[in-house]
């Protein structure tokens, strides 16, 4: 898919600045699509000369001008066209999903650590578009919003992007799971990754495959349930 798609979803909010839709891509259409503000401000640059949108210029008096874009005819009619087009299928791209399918033979410690920060950054994705939830709802039930909403698309892409942060915690914690690094929710860790939890899972689940189990080097162990405190 290209950037100008993504941008043209975007500007079916109504006409938005460059600086608009950077906050808005950070916000909402990160769940789907990824671009940094300099992409960003070329690909409207590239949309308007082929007519997919339009500007007006603002003009401010103790601020710099600025442009506001909107959707044109042409802009309108290519979003169909790009609807009507198969998707797809989704491909992962992950360094550090390469870096755990390393782990037996790299540092284990660093590759913990780089899982912890997945978990907190998810975390925190989480948190933000839980909010931007209660806002779209604003008080309704989510029957009640899908049916009466102007627009749905931008709640049900919402849902995808919170169940995928919600998936990235879950996998994350089989490592990091901990009384330390438990989720904040006031209750205690259940994550896979706990080691009381390993043991119940090794003596329910046996002869049942799963990643976790095939982990069989020392530094696979290590990076499941932490280092050791003796022996080492």
């Amino acid at each position: 898919m290209a950037l100008r798609n993504a941008v043209l979803a975007a500007l079916l909010e109504g006409e938005a600045s460059g600086y608009d839709l950077a906050k808005s891509f950070d916000a909402s259409v990160a769940n789907f699509w990824m671009a940094t503000p300099q992409q960003l401000y070329r690909e409207l640059d590239r949309m308007e000369s082929d007519g997919l949108i339009e500007a007006r210029l603002v003009r401010q008096e103790r601020r710099p001008n600025k442009r506001l874009f909107s959707l044109t005819a042409a802009g309108r009619a290519a979003l169909r066209d790009f609807t009507a087009t198969p998707s797809r299928p989704t491909a992962i791209r992950d360094e550090l999903l390469v870096k755990v399918h390393s782990v037996d033979d790299g540092d284990t410690e660093a590759v913990r650590a780089a899982i912890a920060e997945r978990l907190e950054w998810a975390r925190a994705k989480l948190a933000r578009y839980d909010r931007i939830r209660t806002r779209l709802l604003d008080g309704r039930g989510e029957e009640e919003f899908l049916a009466d909403a102007e627009r749905v698309g931008p709640y049900l892409t919402l849902l995808r992007g919170r169940a995928f942060e919600r998936e990235n915690i879950e996998w994350a914690e089989r490592p990091c799971g901990s009384s330390n690094n438990a989720p904040r929710t006031g209750r205690a860790s259940t994550a896979p990754g706990c080691a009381g939890d390993r043991r119940a899972r090794r003596t329910s689940t046996v002869g049942t495959p799963s990643s976790a189990h095939q982990l069989t080097s020392s530094s696979a162990r290590q990076l499941v349930s932490g280092p050791r405190s003796a022996g080492r």
